[in-house]
């Protein structure tokens, strides 16, 4: 057994860190390694994240012997695929967004950025909100617009000086006025700044009912109108189709992720060694909902925004750019909630990279 620590090789051991199964390497640090006399186990401790080791399985030299590949084990023990490691004896990390490893130092500076934009616009914003309030409500109460066009401005100058989002398939929306369903895949914590920021239209979106409570962010949700859900209440799950229903006959337009969650799981292109999120299985609850009020469902694909932002990685912002892909609508008369689902599943699929649904 020798140990890298002490051992002057071109193994000098820089492991890239990694945290869950929904996350991926994003910057090498600094770890020993054991390598044994075989290299067909080692053992690696994070100092850095105060855990002593983690397993490694099946760690093999290529070539020369200058290159090992091999499998990462995270402390919740879901499996990491890490890809190489070079005669500096740093790991490869996969790309982002096409723009390849960015350290971690910037990936957090620019996340610090974002937050720190986005929290110093949340009060003049809501501010803004509140005076427009009584007037938006006795004129606008179902849609509210007003309300809506403050949330899309607060989004646009959160994430313009950060990330561009490039739009197709504007001409596939219907007016404002005209009620229906948009429904879309679900990667990131950027997705709704992305759509509040893109989708030229006033709507309302779905979200868990203890982020009402948030100061500033949930009260602004609250006087835009959007709807609340406790997925553990089956009566909170009635009252959300009701209200949706409500909504949509009086012209209002509402968004639903039909995943239900953000996405987990995560794959990697065979042509550029890109990751990306793979889109998970959708549910009926949106298709339900555009079918009994008779309204169209409009599919929308959302591609970059879990590259920039990964999930349970919120921390972290990575350079690169986003896009959204707007379909033709879907009709609902003669169709039930399951080919609706498979219809509109498959259209945000015909956007996205091969091998992420």
């Amino acid at each position: 057994m020798v140990d890298a620590g002490s051992w002057r090789s071109p193994l000098v051991p820089v492991l890239a860190a990694a945290l869950g199964g929904s996350t991926f390497i994003s910057q090498p640090v600094t770890a020993r390694i054991a390598i044994s006399s075989s290299a067909t186990h080692s053992a690696i401790a994070f100092p850095h994240l105060g855990v002593s080791k983690r397993g490694i399985n099946r760690w093999r030299p290529t070539t020369g012997g200058e290159t090992w590949t091999g499998r990462v084990s995270t402390s919740s023990w879901n499996p990491l695929s890490v890809r190489s490691m070079d005669a500096a004896g740093l790991i490869s990390a996969p790309k982002h967004s096409n723009t390849g490893p960015v350290p971690s130092k910037i990936a957090k500076f620019r996340a610090a950025c974002f937050y720190l934009l986005t929290g110093a616009l949340s009060l003049p914003l809501f501010v803004v909100m509140l005076v427009v309030a009584p007037f938006v409500l006795l004129t606008d109460y179902y849609r509210r617009a007003g309300e809506h066009f403050v949330n899309a401005f607060w989004a646009k100058a959160s994430t313009a000086p950060l990330f561009h989002t490039e739009v197709s398939g504007i001409e596939n929306l219907p007016g404002s006025r005209e009620p229906c369903v948009y429904v879309a895949n679900h990667q990131s914590y950027l997705d709704i700044y992305t759509l509040l920021a893109s989708l030229p239209r006033p709507f309302k979106f779905v979200s868990k009912t203890s982020n009402f409570l948030i100061p500033i962010v949930g009260w602004s949700m609250f006087l835009t109108g959007h709807v609340g859900l406790d997925r553990m209440d089956r009566r909170s799950q009635i009252r959300l189709v009701n209200d949706c229903r409500r909504l949509l006959k009086n012209e209002a337009q509402v968004l639903l992720f039909p995943e239900g969650t953000r996405t987990t799981t995560w794959t990697e292109s065979n042509e550029n060694k890109t990751r990306y999120p793979v889109m998970g299985t959708f549910k009926k609850g949106a298709f339900t909902i555009a079918k009994k009020a008779n309204v169209p469902i409009v599919p929308i694909t959302l591609i970059g925004t879990g590259n920039l932002m990964p999930n349970g990685r919120e921390g972290l912002m990575f350079p690169g750019s986003t896009k959204m892909v707007i379909h033709p609508p879907l009709r609902t008369d003669d169709k039930d909630a399951n080919q609706l689902s498979k219809e509109a599943r498959e259209a945000i699929a015909s956007a996205l990279p091969a091998g992420s649904y």
